[in-house]
């Protein structure tokens, strides 16, 4: 993995916010539902996979665990669980099978703070944005010092609700929206897929 200050747009001398800040915008950028049945999506996803990696990176060097650079990123970033069975998961989510983590978490009957972030996570990658905002919402109040989840949380409601769907159009307006996507994926000032 490339540097992960590089791959966020950061100084390794940013602050927490400043580090926070560009995650939450790249996350929000590449997220996969910006891109269903776009010909991008692929694209975008190694994105997201890099940004969370990224992130994953440096809040493991911050918080003196050292970490490197090519370690596996959970789902969206890890919030240091131990429980294997949220790992899998997590590891679910990331690859987005959705089926496979809709099947763990029905194995698990204490449905605490990060069983209810994870169905969030699901229905957040499935569309579902209101199920999504409800699951966040009591992961934040089973937990509330959780930063992850507060984020989650944050980008939901910042988000207020609305996401586009690209390509589910069609002529010329499909032909531009690829354009702008392949721009912001591909900026010809040297971005991480050219």
């Amino acid at each position: 993995m490339n540097d992960p200050y590089s791959v966020l747009g950061v100084s390794p001398n940013a602050s927490d916010e400043e580090v926070k800040r560009a995650y939450r915008e790249l996350a929000r950028k590449y997220h996969p539902d910006n891109y269903q049945n776009n010909p991008l999506a692929d694209l975008a996803e190694e994105k997201m996979k890099a940004v969370n990696e990224a992130y994953d990176a440096i809040q493991k060097q911050r918080q003196g665990g050292g970490g490197t650079y090519g370690s596996q990123s959970a789902s969206y970033s890890s919030s240091g669980t131990k429980d294997p069975a949220f790992a899998r998961i997590r590891s679910a989510v990331s690859a987005g099978d959705l089926q496979l983590a809709d099947r763990l978490l029905s194995e698990i009957s204490d449905h605490g703070a990060e069983w209810h972030f994870l169905s969030g996570a699901v229905a957040y990658r499935r569309g579902w944005l209101d199920e999504a905002r409800q699951h966040y919402q009591i992961a934040c109040q089973l937990d509330p010092g959780n930063m992850e989840y507060r984020q989650a949380l944050a980008m939901m409601n910042n988000a207020g609700g609305g996401f586009s769907s690209y390509g589910t159009g069609g002529g010329m307006s499909d032909c531009c929206t690829t354009y702008l996507c392949l721009r912001c994926l591909c900026p010809f000032d040297g971005g991480l897929f050219c």
